[in-house]
């Protein structure tokens, strides 16, 4: 392994020099294809980090799809349902635990996971592979190829698909700097562990914490480990459905992590999945009709008549009424925040997404009224006592 790679550019073509490097010793990692940018080994190097301590707290196999140095999406290996495999577009595929966690960091925010950069948690099978070769990519980080799967992936973007293989033995230094404005800063790792001693302090009148949502919960907060502050991410299932990063209010991180998660509800109920798409229609193209028809402007759509080059026949309008009813019935959904909430919108806004158990470090003066508002609803809520900024 080198002690330096040269880079094309920085974040923008005009930023050059480029590079990556140690200051001491060889890099933990090898570029096997491809030539990996600034902003690629940015997305590597955190979804790495992402995948590595979900897989330490759950013991499952663990993916993560990002784009611009926050996730679109991250989950665990759990079994996928029919429904969750027709919405993640991997119906009748034969998917190993390493393919399923990926299917469902892909299929949680597929819009945003468009062109994205891929972490796996372990070596990268043939199935996995075969998933990805199938999808819209940047590159991928793991610690390992079988020969199959790297053959797959080199076939990807006229060869050129990034494929990077990271040593997973390799334990940063526990002080860590960046540059802004040619100022140096240091700063000590995060390196806290997230575990289910976290979520101990029950601060609702209901304690109930079943052990689907503590593993939920610890999906939630390490994807917000590794998520641009502000950030909430709500999660289902062992996979984040909603994350919302970088916003400078709490509540609009909420709101825009809600609407993310209740559009994969939305893909898998009755009325999306019925949908019937034309004859050799590109899965970019599916994503973006299922959003078009899942969105507000779906009537404006069909008055101009561009359904017929997507359905194969004309989709009845899936009224606000009708989203809502379906949303109204969901239940279930965790939620984590990786700094108080300071007011109880908040609370309101992830209960009309199905939030039934939340974690947030607590701390803020309307404590009481954010404790009172999950009351109302019955929702379980824990203090932690731990922030998660990331920047």
């Amino acid at each position: 392994m080198a002690k330096e790679l040269l880079l094309k550019y920085g974040c923008n073509p005009n930023q050059v020099p480029a590079k990556i490097f140690m200051e001491e010793g060889e890099l933990p990692l090898e570029v096997l294809n491809g030539r990996p940018g600034y902003i690629n080994f940015l997305d590597a190097l955190n979804g790495w980090q992402l995948v590595s301590e979900l897989k330490a707290a759950t013991g499952l196999f663990a993916a993560t799809s990002f784009k611009h140095v926050s996730p679109a999406g991250a989950a665990v290996a759990c079994e996928l349902s029919e429904k969750i495999k027709k919405a993640c577009f991997v119906s009748g595929m034969e998917l190993s635990p390493l393919a399923s966690a990926y299917a469902r960091a892909r299929g949680a925010d597929r819009m945003s996971s468009y062109g994205d950069f891929i972490s796996l948690s372990d070596v990268c099978d043939e199935q996995t592979a075969a998933l990805i070769a199938l999808e819209v990519s940047d590159g991928i980080i793991a610690p390992g190829y079988t020969p199959k799967a790297l053959e797959i992936l080199k076939g990807k973007r006229k060869g050129a698909y990034n494929i990077i293989k990271i040593d997973s033995a390799y334990v940063p230094a526990p002080i860590e700097h960046k540059q802004v404005f040619g100022i140096t800063f240091e700063q000590g790792r995060n390196n806290i562990k997230l575990d289910e001693s976290t979520l101990s302090n029950i601060v609702t009148k209901n304690k109930n914490l079943p052990e689907n949502a503590r593993r939920d919960l610890l999906v939630a907060l390490i994807t917000l480990k590794y998520t641009q502050s502000n950030s909430v991410c709500y999660a289902y299932d062992g996979m984040a459905i909603g994350i919302g990063a970088g916003q400078q209010s709490r509540v609009h991180c909420t709101r825009l992590a809600g609407s993310k998660a209740d559009n994969w509800w939305l893909r898998q109920s009755e009325r999306v999945q019925s949908l019937k798409f034309v004859d050799g229609i590109k899965r970019p193209d599916r994503d973006n009709a299922i959003d078009i028809y899942i969105g507000e402007e779906y009537a404006d759509v069909l008055a101009d008549g561009v359904w017929q080059t997507i359905f194969k026949e004309k989709p009845p309008v899936f009224t606000r009424e009708e989203k809502r009813a379906y949303l109204d019935s969901i239940t279930g959904v965790s939620l984590g925040s990786d700094a108080f909430f300071p007011f109880g919108d908040n609370i309101e806004r992830a209960h009309k997404s199905g939030v039934s158990y939340i974690v947030q470090p607590g701390g803020s003066i309307r404590d009481d009224n954010v404790i009172e508002t999950c009351d109302k609803y019955g929702i379980m809520m824990a203090f932690n006592g731990i922030r998660l900024f990331h920047h």
